[in-house]
């Protein structure tokens, strides 16, 4: 799965949408389309000004309003076109969506628990994360083809839908994708091209991201 084609040093951003009042409730959205509450629309308006910088050659982003809200932040200053695709949407979810984090617990406690262990789990009668990844890796794989050397492509979703992607552009397990851990809101994980394929270089950042310098680099 690691692209290559193009030349060395392409970056991909994955940048999670700012705040619904379904993530102050704690509420599963899935593919719920829930719309960015007015501090969601000023973290995606600090946060497009931080990624301005950057110089992004694309955007693509999923459909749901909260994403695309949150891309055509970044889409007025670098003034590029985004490209939507429902393949970026959040993991559907079934009887889970709309539930508080509280009421799943109670309601599919078992379920919840064995999706955390890294089982394939289908939460509410909805997609495998294998499946979500399955939809939205290929997706930002075919655009970062596109990408010159050294070219830049943010790619605006949601929380699973990133963490599954980085997980197959990584070539990991699906079982330790969970060890990933969660994005906060409007903050955005970074992949960078190496010679043997996709690295992640920031996770869950909120500030330019800084060049690697010492033994590591």
């Amino acid at each position: 799965m690691n692209s290559r084609k193009g030349g060395r040093g392409r970056r991909v951003v994955l940048w999670r949408h700012g705040q619904t009042a379904w993530n102050l409730e704690r509420r599963f959205q899935g593919s719920t389309d829930i719309e960015l509450t007015e501090a969601g629309l000023a973290q995606a308006r600090r946060s497009a000004r931080l990624l301005a910088a950057l110089r992004p050659d694309a955007i693509i982003a999923s459909d749901l309003s909260r994403a695309a809200a949150t891309a055509r932040e970044l889409a007025a200053l670098t003034r590029l076109d985004v490209t939507h695709d429902p393949a970026l949407r959040e993991t559907y979810a079934g009887s889970w969506q709309g539930l508080t984090h509280d009421e799943i617990l109670a309601q599919y406690g078992e379920q919840y628990t064995a999706w955390k262990r890294g089982e394939p789990v289908r939460r509410g009668g909805g997609e495998l994360e294998t499946e979500v990844a399955d939809r939205a890796a290929p997706v930002v794989l075919n655009h970062a083809d596109k990408l010159p050397d050294e070219g830049t492509l943010v790619v605006v979703s949601h929380g699973g839908t990133i963490r599954t992607t980085i997980g197959r552009m990584l070539a990991l397990d699906s079982h330790h994708w969970e060890s990933l851990g969660g994005l906060s809101n409007c903050c955005w994980s970074v992949l960078g091209e190496g010679a043997r394929g996709w690295r992640l270089l920031e996770h869950n950042a909120g500030t330019l991201p800084e060049p690697v310098l010492g033994d590591d680099a």
